[in-house]
């Protein structure tokens, strides 16, 4: 009789505990409307990747940066990212139209939010070296080029990490796009 009890107590608490690692994980996710973050992108787009000179480099497109990325790895990968794009890429370029600054701010705005919103969740977003490794990657790919023909080229491959983040934050994201 003790026997069936045990077994029932300890299934509940672990139900319990992954109804609540459940919950925690549900606060990373990116829970914002990326069609308007993609719309302001896409209003830069042209002008941007206009600028870039060096069309045979790439910063994210690599296989062992982002589209390698296994489950377990993209929390870490996100948060990161998003820090290289709020302090390096946005603080790095430097913009003269006024209505192409505006639209930079936008997404510099939107990052910030996002990666507040994964600082919340800190405890469970965990960096394993294959995560680590690809970050680095990018940063190293990133200072092979002169600060301003990174950040460009940075800021014109956005596309693909809005795409990657839709991708694997789709859950949340595609909610909040029935919204608007």
């Amino acid at each position: 009789m003790k026997a069936p009890c045990v077994s029932l107590c300890l299934l509940g608490a672990g139900l319990f505990l992954c109804s609540a690692h459940a919950r925690g994980l549900r606060r990373c996710l990116i829970s914002m409307n990326l069609r308007r973050v993609e719309e302001s992108f896409r209003g830069i787009k042209t002008a941007i990747q206009a600028k870039d000179t060096f069309h045979s480099v790439t910063i994210l497109s690599p296989p062992e940066t982002l589209h390698g990325t296994q489950p377990l790895d993209v929390c870490c990968v996100t948060k990161n990212l998003l820090a290289f794009y709020v302090d390096r890429v946005f603080k790095d370029h430097q913009e003269l139209s006024p209505q192409i600054m505006r639209k930079i701010s936008s997404l510099a705005n939107a990052f910030l939010y996002m990666r507040k919103t994964l600082q919340q969740c800190q405890k469970l977003c965990h960096c394993r070296q294959e995560a680590t490794n690809a970050t680095r990657i990018i940063h190293d790919n990133y200072d092979q080029l002169e600060v301003r023909s990174a950040a460009i080229k940075a800021l014109g491959e956005l596309d693909v990490f809005l795409a990657w983040i839709d991708k694997h934050h789709g859950g949340t994201s595609a909610a909040s796009r029935q919204g608007s």
